[in-house]
């Protein structure tokens, strides 16, 4: 009988770490970087007031205070799975209003 794997967090795609990027706020106050402050509020409402309250709790967690999803799965008693579901569908929330905002 084989042994099952432990589950790794493997959201370290190219979206996740945009997103991380955006909110990590790289441009240190410049005028010139006027866009990426612009993404980050619009991002930060759309957190704020699009999300429910389980989706931005853990998006809190997982992009700010960068806890992984068994972590975070730990914490809310739930599955990983679920957590890895509630971040997912809270990505396409984020997505989809972005896309509105910043046309």
């Amino acid at each position: 009988m084989s042994r099952r794997k432990p589950y790794k967090d493997s959201f370290s795609g190219e979206a996740d770490e945009e997103i991380r990027s955006i909110l990590r706020d790289d441009s240190g106050g410049n005028d010139s970087d006027d866009y990426s402050g612009k993404l980050r509020r619009v991002m930060l409402n759309v957190i704020n007031n699009e999300l429910t309250a389980r989706q931005k709790e853990i998006i809190m967690l997982y992009y700010f205070k960068e806890i992984d999803v068994v972590a975070i799965a730990h914490r809310f008693g739930i599955t990983h799975q679920a957590v890895s579901a509630i971040l997912k569908r809270a990505r396409l929330t984020i997505l989809r209003y972005m896309r509105y905002y910043m046309r």
